[in-house]
């Protein structure tokens, strides 16, 4: 059984998953928010390509590895679908939310996370700008890639005028690998925009 993670809460990959976790991947999964008509006249809904007026929005999820003077590392995001030492992938950019489950996933080896890492930070943004109040049903989750089981969820629930989410931390402590939920809003496009907020829970 998952744990729900609340804003805030630490808990230990390793005792959530009933033994050591090496192979984790992150899911990311939105939906564009049902509902009133927007300014333009159309309907804020799955209207995907149908020429309808409903906008998708493209949430992207990035990870920063940092070290431990919370200098970062390596970034992990659309662009740099790998990072340099090859031990977190991302599959890909989504860039409506259509369907369900995860609409973008990085997979973490932790086994081979380099040793000078301590931290990975995981963050989301509306690189389309439309702000969380367009968006519902938004998650993050990790799962142990080894059997596909869910360890911990975290439910994006704030929503309002910003753009960008950092979600959570995954981080060594007395060598083992723990989360914590993080849940801060910010602005921006890209990661980038959003380090200045990010340094301080690396």
């Amino acid at each position: 059984m998952a744990v729900s993670l609340q804003k805030g809460q630490k808990i230990s990959l390793n005792k959530e998953a009933g033994g050591t976790l090496n192979q984790v991947k992150l899911g990311l999964g939105w939906d564009v928010a049902q509902g009133p008509q927007d300014k333009k006249g159309g309907f804020l809904g799955k209207l995907f390509g149908g020429g309808t007026g409903g906008d998708s929005i493209d949430l992207d999820a990035s990870c920063i590895m940092f070290d431990s003077n919370k200098q970062p590392v390596d970034a992990i995001w659309f662009s740099q679908l790998k990072s340099k030492d090859g031990s977190i992938v991302h599959t890909g950019d989504n860039r409506t939310g259509d369907g369900d489950g995860d609409d973008e996933v990085i997979n973490v080896d932790l086994s081979r996370v380099p040793s000078d890492v301590v931290s990975l930070v995981f963050t989301v943004n509306s690189f389309t700008g439309q702000t969380f109040e367009t968006v519902e049903n938004a998650f993050c989750r990790i799962v142990n890639a080894d059997n596909n089981s869910e360890v911990a969820r975290y439910n994006l629930s704030a929503q309002g005028s910003h753009t960008a989410m950092i979600m959570a931390k995954v981080y060594r402590h007395n060598n083992e690998w723990k989360m914590h939920a993080i849940g801060e809003t910010a602005s921006g496009r890209t990661f980038h925009d959003l380090m200045p907020a990010i340094t301080p829970h690396a």
